[in-house]
């Protein structure tokens, strides 16, 4: 957080959501941390409003601890992502940006798949810093198209 701090600058905000509180708690003016589930309506209301409204880009490291069972690991996945694709939806600004680092597994490929409909473009990045034969990798996904009306 203190990267996506520095990047946004003093006019800018960054709000991050996780299960548990952040300790020692950050310092930045322009950081807010929530503690929540982030497929909870009300911590979604909570991110908005703390946002100010709607943001330009959307950071995700929402991978699931691993259990070792690859079935019950890509399950956790997918509910993941599904998550992150709702919240792209409520959160992103049109013409926004999400990175979300995943696990491969064929859920992230069908999410893949997905987000090219919503996203000008989506490609894979892979972190120097990823071990040798990880399944982790990165998704950035540039230029959101907007939401979708109800209509």
């Amino acid at each position: 957080m203190e990267e996506a701090s520095r990047a946004v600058g003093a006019r800018g905000r960054v709000v991050g959501v996780d299960l548990a509180e952040i300790d020692p708690p950050l310092e930045q003016k322009n950081v807010v941390s929530l503690v929540g589930d982030m497929t909870d309506s009300a911590v979604v209301e909570r991110l908005l409003e703390a946002l100010g409204g709607r943001c330009n880009v959307l950071l995700s490291d929402a991978a699931p601890k691993l259990t070792g069972v690859r079935e019950r690991d890509d399950a956790a996945e997918e509910y993941l992502l599904l998550a992150v694709e709702s919240l792209s939806e409520e959160l992103l600004e049109t013409g926004g940006d999400l990175l979300i680092k995943l696990l491969e597994c064929p859920e992230a490929q069908a999410f893949q798949q997905r987000l090219r409909a919503r996203f000008s473009t989506v490609k894979t990045v892979k972190s120097a810093a990823t071990r040798k034969g990880s399944r982790e990798r990165y998704l950035l996904a540039r230029d959101f198209s907007g939401p979708e009306s109800l209509e």
